[in-house]
């Protein structure tokens, strides 16, 4: 198997399999072979061929991240001081909010105290980040906290509690958040994000009835639509938004004030492997930094 990884990696680096043979001193015939064995054994597709080249499928680009971490670590079997869990490789979800604030100042550190250690982000919605992390599939993942309980197995650490405000273009007159919902054009925060829930559950409670035109799930569109004077939103006040753009304000929206909780899910921190434990802890100083 590991001779097939390799093989694998020098596809992937060169792009054919005629050109990956030369590389490593095989036939092409040879690599083919390789290459058939391997998605037999794992019984995936590995590429896609289009003429000469060799593509590799998304499942195959699945399996070329963890021969990386299987070929490290092959490499340096039998070594005394090898730090195998400082090669753990931590995976991580993320919405884009956090992804543009706190992510890029914890990944710096992360990477600088455990440069062996390899990171993945990926990014998606909240409800869908949950799953993943509930399936095993991601460390942990920052996410906007859900109206229901958590299951037993997964932790909360909170980040950011963002209270949400009324966006109305510059021009547009009034301070009575009620009134504004229902005399301007409504952007709506998409209704399958936990945050757009959140909006939907507000205007329900307070019985209020807006003239949507649009909904959008990325909070940055949503200012930028405002902006343009396309109508007016509720989103919350996050720190990777601030300033507003000139041409929009914030409406408060007084005691009527609701929040959006951001925070990081998670296993128990005696199931995480200890890179993914450091990782953590880096996103909540950069959340207390932001603060």
């Amino acid at each position: 198997m590991i001779r097939e990884l390799k093989t694998l990696t020098a596809v992937a680096q060169e792009g054919t399999f005629a050109a990956a043979a030369h590389k490593i001193g095989l036939t092409q015939a040879a690599v083919s072979a390789q290459m058939k064995r391997l998605e037999e054994a794992l019984n995936v597709a590995l590429f896609v061929r289009k003429g000469r080249s060799a593509a590799l499928t998304p499942q195959g680009q699945e399996v070329l991240q963890q021969a990386h971490t299987l070929l490290a670590l092959y490499r340096n079997l039998g070594e005394a001081n090898t730090d195998m869990q400082a090669m753990t490789p931590v995976t991580i979800g993320a919405i884009a909010s956090i992804q543009r604030s706190l992510l890029p100042e914890a990944l710096a550190r992360f990477h600088h105290a455990y440069p062996g250690c390899r990171t993945r982000v990926l990014p998606g919605l909240s409800m869908a980040l949950v799953n993943q992390v509930d399936a095993g599939e991601l460390d942990m993942a920052a996410i906007i906290r859900p109206s229901f309980t958590l299951h037993s197995d997964l932790r909360w650490t909170p980040l950011a509690h963002e209270p949400f405000r009324l966006m109305v273009p510059a021009a547009v007159e009034g301070d009575d958040w009620r009134e504004l919902l229902g005399r301007e054009p409504f952007v709506r925060y998409d209704r399958s994000s936990f945050g757009g829930r959140q909006v939907d559950r507000f205007l329900r409670g307070h019985h209020v009835q807006v003239k949507e035109i649009c909904e959008v799930d990325e909070l940055d569109t949503i200012i930028q639509l405002v902006a343009h004077g396309v109508g007016i939103a509720l989103v919350p006040q996050v720190a990777a938004l601030q300033p507003w753009p000139a041409t929009v304000r914030a409406v408060n929206l007084g005691v009527h004030t609701f929040h959006r909780d951001v925070g990081l899910i998670h296993r128990a921190s005696s199931q995480l492997s200890e890179p993914a434990r450091a990782l953590a802890q880096f996103i909540c100083e950069a959340a207390r930094t932001d603060l």
